[in-house]
């Protein structure tokens, strides 16, 4: 079907495509092209559907990094690598750093339960703050965050690192097992429940630029664009002090969250910080050719 037969002009018979079938191909094709267009498109997000997926992917992120192979030996090896590719540019002063701030009690302790919860709490209020005050750009922000996160998947199975406080011969503090502190899954009696040797790359770093780049390019008071910023600045400093990563890892963690946003350019041609504040209200009338998306001060 979608064929008819004509005569040449030397008698032979051939092919040739009924105007019908293309006039279907051409219909598809822009069915094609205004559902791609639709999910492109910002829309105002649903509470129920973002709690559910932010619940299972990151139920989904923790299976799969748990469940990739530890590979202890070559995670210890690839450890040693970096250390040394760190004295050689000079920048080997995690475990100065970890020593000098182990030795303030209060201070380390602080840090032990700020890598614990911050890495959450913030990460999921800043979420909600999209969700409430911008939701034209709450979409495609979230995708930041899932691609950051997806992608660091691919590096905990490719490149197992142990962190520092687990490397042989190199004296540093595992701050949560001297201390005593619940700042960890991968130190006392809750490293069972973490895979130990997925250091690399940083997602303590990742999502905490994460936050700090959207409070710093969506708040509207400078007291906040501060905080934003000192955010990750704090949370480096933190997840070395603690000997939980090598400055490297947080190198990792700053690419992968520029692939994040890679993807999300690619996906809505924009970046997510410059697209509407606000959705359209969807149904209401607006003149033929207007934009979905409006903006509000």
């Amino acid at each position: 079907m979608g064929e008819t037969t004509v005569t040449t002009i030397e008698g032979r018979q051939g092919p040739t495509t009924s105007p019908i079938a293309g006039a279907d191909d051409d219909r598809n094709g822009q069915k094609f092209r205004r559902a791609l267009q639709r999910l492109r498109t910002p829309r105002r997000p649903k509470l129920w559907f973002e709690i559910l997926l932010i619940a299972v992917s990151y139920w989904t992120y923790s299976l799969i990094r748990n469940a990739v192979p530890e590979q202890k030996s070559q995670a210890l090896r690839n450890a040693d690598w970096i250390w040394r590719v760190e004295h050689d540019l000079g920048i080997a002063v995690e475990r100065s750093i970890n020593h000098a701030v182990d030795s303030v009690t209060w201070l380390i302790v602080g840090m032990n339960y700020y890598y614990a919860t911050l890495h959450f709490v913030v990460t999921l209020g800043v979420l909600v703050w999209l969700f409430r005050k911008h939701p034209g750009r709450y979409a495609a922000t979230r995708l930041v965050l899932f691609a950051t996160t997806a992608v660091a998947l691919v590096g905990y199975y490719l490149y197992p690192l142990a962190p520092p406080r687990l490397m042989n011969g190199t004296d540093f503090i595992d701050t949560v097992v001297v201390h005593q502190t619940w700042g960890s899954m991968a130190s006392g009696d809750l490293k069972n429940m973490s895979n130990q040797y997925a250091a690399m790359p940083s997602m303590h770093i990742g999502w905490s630029l994460w936050c700090g780049l959207t409070i710093f390019a969506l708040a509207s008071v400078p007291w906040a664009k501060v905080l934003g910023l000192l955010y990750p600045t704090a949370t480096l400093v933190v997840i070395v002090a603690t000997a939980n990563h090598f400055w490297l890892d947080a190198v990792g963690g700053m690419i992968c969250l520029a692939f994040g946003f890679a993807v999300a350019r690619l996906w809505y041609g924009s970046m997510p910080y410059a697209l509407p504040r606000e959705v359209a209200v969807e149904g209401a009338a607006r003149p033929e050719g207007a934009r979905a998306l409006v903006t509000r001060p």
